[in-house]
């Protein structure tokens, strides 16, 4: 391992503020870097909570992975004193013919030995009555997933990256026409930058990034529960994806509300448009409450967010040294599904930065190629 006795980690969403951390471990001076600060609105890696689960089809790499995210969320939250996860369960619905993620996923589990149940349609109605299930074939339910307290979870890290004698600055990092990064118009001058500005990392790096990164906003609607009834919440409802409707969500936690998201990914110019939920995601998420919980409906939506993601064509991470410069690590891509894995994907990013290890192949720049569903470790 190479000593550094300067390092930049620009971006303080989870990817970065992970990354600084297990570079500070380490040993290494880092600064961590942000436009807005940690934890901020505009960022990616904000909203209340996010799930957290192993189930990503056929691959092995990634359902590894998220198995070791839980461990290190439940170390850290250990360690920080903060609640940052919920072991609430989540349950994969499978629409009857088209089935063949969830299928894969089934036989990825039982090989890794990860715990899961195959429930039935039946089964399903009488486990979690909260959901209607008539279009739903059979569901896989992990119970060690749940969901991360996102907002806390960044805040966390990133103190915690402080108190082991972190720096964190606020400041606005750009590139110049060589993509060469700039912090307020200079050149950073560290022996190594990280760069983990999630979607803005695409127009950072219009060459090397933009061909392979989709930029898309999401809406999140949050809905109350029934007056008096604890039916909804984490102690009693577990956290779903339901592809067949182009759906997933969450319990009701810490009084939030149930979260529910109809994906419709919209483009976003994320510099310019505001954080504002459209007409339409309201109507196809309340469509979608009336479907799915029957007895969320009538009930009033209470909070919302509009996250901001960066798509890889294969929905795999990003990871990688710049090709023209050899002190810049990308780090990021397909933030949809990359938070759940912060803590590991942070130590992997710290490791390939002071040149323990090269990258792995699927996280290497350049030419993507789009991923059917059952191939795709995210189901998209």
């Amino acid at each position: 391992m190479a000593r550094y006795s300067d390092i930049t980690v620009a971006g303080a969403g989870i990817a970065g503020a992970s990354t600084a951390l297990a570079l500070q471990r380490r040993g290494h001076r880092v600064t961590l870097i942000d436009k807005w600060g940690p934890g901020n609105s505009r960022a990616s890696s904000t909203d209340y909570n996010r799930v957290i689960r192993a189930i990503h089809g056929r691959d092995d790499f990634y359902t590894r992975w998220a198995r070791e995210a839980r461990e290190r969320w439940l170390e850290l939250q250990a360690e920080t004193g903060q609640r940052l996860y919920y072991e609430c369960g989540a349950i994969i619905l499978a629409t009857d013919g088209h089935c063949q993620w969830e299928d894969d996923t089934c036989d990825t589990f039982t090989r890794l030995g990860v715990p899961h149940h195959r429930f039935s349609q039946a089964e399903l109605q009488t486990r979690f009555p909260q959901f209607d299930v008539r279009d739903i074939a059979y569901g896989i339910y992990e119970p060690e997933a749940g969901m991360i307290m996102a907002h806390r979870a960044v805040i966390s890290t990133v103190q915690l990256f402080e108190k082991f004698g972190g720096v964190v600055k606020r400041g606005d990092v750009t590139t110049d026409s060589d993509e060469r990064p700039m912090l307020d118009g200079k050149p950073i001058q560290s022996d190594v930058t990280v760069i983990a500005t999630g979607p803005w990392m695409a127009d950072m790096f219009p060459r090397t990034i933009k061909p392979i990164g989709s930029i898309m906003g999401i809406n999140v609607l949050y809905t109350s529960t029934p007056a008096g009834s604890d039916r909804f919440d984490a102690d009693n409802m577990p956290c779903w994806i339901d592809h067949g409707q182009g759906s997933f969500g969450m319990p009701s936690v810490e009084g939030h509300g149930v979260k529910a998201a109809v994906v419709i990914p919209e483009k976003i110019d994320i510099d310019n448009d505001e954080r504002l939920i459209k007409r339409e995601s309201l109507t196809r998420t309340r469509d979608y409450i009336r479907k799915r919980f029957p007895g969320l409906v009538g009930e009033r939506v209470v909070d919302s967010k509009f996250n901001q993601v960066i798509i890889t064509p294969d929905t795999h991470f990003i990871a990688d040294w710049h090709p023209q410069h050899a002190n810049v690590l990308m780090v990021g891509g397909c933030s949809g599904h990359l938070f759940k894995h912060g803590p590991v994907m942070g130590d992997f990013a710290a490791g390939l930065a002071v040149g323990d290890y090269d990258t792995a192949p699927r996280f290497k720049l350049g030419p993507r190629r789009k991923l059917t569903p059952a191939e795709s470790p995210s189901g998209r």
